[in-house]
C-alpha cells in the first residue's frame, strides 16, 4: 500500500506541475513534470507486477480499472512530453491515482485467465479501452475549446491545448488506433473464447460490437464527409459510453452487485 500511496502522490505532483506550467507560460520550455509522472507510472506498473507474482494475474473490476488508468497515464505522457496537450495530464493523472488507490485497497484474487490466448485478448481489450478513453477526453477538450472560442472567452486553460485543428487531428488519430485495438479485441475474442453464454460474455460482446460500429461509422464519416466539431464529439462520447457499459458496467454488476466473477 505504501508503494500505491507514493505513486498516487507522484501522479498528483505531476498534475500540479502541469497546472503551474500552464499558468506561468503558455509554452513551458521544461518538462520536469515528467519526472514524477514517469516515477508514478513505474510504481503503478510495479504494484501490479508484485501482486501478479504472488497471487497470479488479476482482471477483476478494480484491477482492470487500475490497468486502464495505467495505460491512460502512459499515453498521456507520450502526448504531453511532446507539448501536445498539457490539459490532458491534468485530468488523467488524478484519474490514474484514484484508480490505483481503489485497486490497492481491495483484496487481491487471481482471475481465471491462465490461458495465454485469453491473456492476449484481455490485453488487447485493456489497451483499446485506455486509448479510446483518452479519445473521449480529447473529444471533451475539443468541445470545451470550440465553445470557448465561439463565445470569445479566452481562458487561461486554453494555453494547455493545441490549436483547434491540431487537437481535432489528434483526436481522430487516437480513435483510429483505439479502433484497431478494439478490432483486435473482438477478433481474439471470437478466436479464443469458447462459450459466451457460460462465461457471461454475450452482453459484453453485443455492447462492444455496437461501440465498434459507432467508432467505425465515425471514422467513415470523417473520411467520406469530413465530420468534425459537435458531431464528432457526440459520436465519440456515445461510442465510448457503450464500451464502458460493455466492460466496466457488466463487471460492476456481476462482481460488485451479484458477487460473481465477470
Amino acid at each position: 500500500m505504501t508503494m500505491v500511496l507514493i505513486a498516487a502522490l507522484l501522479y498528483v505532483a505531476a498534475a500540479v506541475a502541469l497546472v503551474h506550467g500552464v499558468g506561468r507560460d503558455p509554452a513551458p520550455a521544461n518538462a520536469w513534470w515528467a519526472v514524477p509522472a514517469g516515477a508514478a507510472v513505474a510504481l503503478h506498473a510495479a504494484a501490479h507486477m508484485l501482486v501478479w507474482r504472488d497471487v497470479g494475474t488479476e482482471l477483476h473490476f478494480y484491477a482492470a480499472l487500475s490497468l486502464v488508468g495505467l495505460g491512460m497515464a502512459v499515453l498521456t505522457m507520450l502526448y504531453d512530453i511532446r507539448g501536445r496537450v498539457a490539459a490532458l495530464g491534468v485530468i488523467v493523472f488524478p484519474i490514474a491515482a484514484a484508480a490505483l488507490i481503489s485497486y490497492g485497497r481491495g483484496a487481491h484474487v487471481a482471475s481465471s485467465v491462465p490461458d495465454w490466448r485469453l491473456q492476449v485478448h484481455a490485453g488487447c481489450a485493456l489497451l483499446s479501452y485506455a486509448t479510446l478513453a483518452i479519445a473521449a477526453l480529447l473529444a471533451l477538450l475539443l468541445w470545451a475549446q470550440e465553445r470557448a472560442l465561439r463565445r470569445r472567452e479566452f481562458h487561461r486553460w486554453l494555453r494547455a491545448l493545441p490549436p483547434l485543428t491540431e487537437l481535432e487531428s489528434l483526436l481522430f488519430r487516437t480513435i483510429g488506433v483505439g479502433f484497431a485495438l478494439l478490432t483486435a479485441t473482438l477478433i481474439t475474442g471470437v478466436l479464443f473464447v469458447d462459450d459466451f453464454f457460460a462465461q457471461h460474455l454475450i452482453h459484453k460482446t453485443v455492447l462492444s460490437v455496437l461501440s465498434w460500429l459507432a467508432f467505425g461509422a465515425l471514422l467513415l464519416g470523417r473520411w467520406r464527409h469530413g465530420w468534425r466539431g459537435p458531431r464528432a464529439v457526440g459520436w465519440t462520447l456515445a461510442a465510448m459510453a457503450l464500451l464502458v457499459l460493455a466492460f466496466f458496467g457488466s463487471k460492476f454488476v456481476l462482481e460488485l452487485v451479484l458477487g460473481r466473477p465477470a
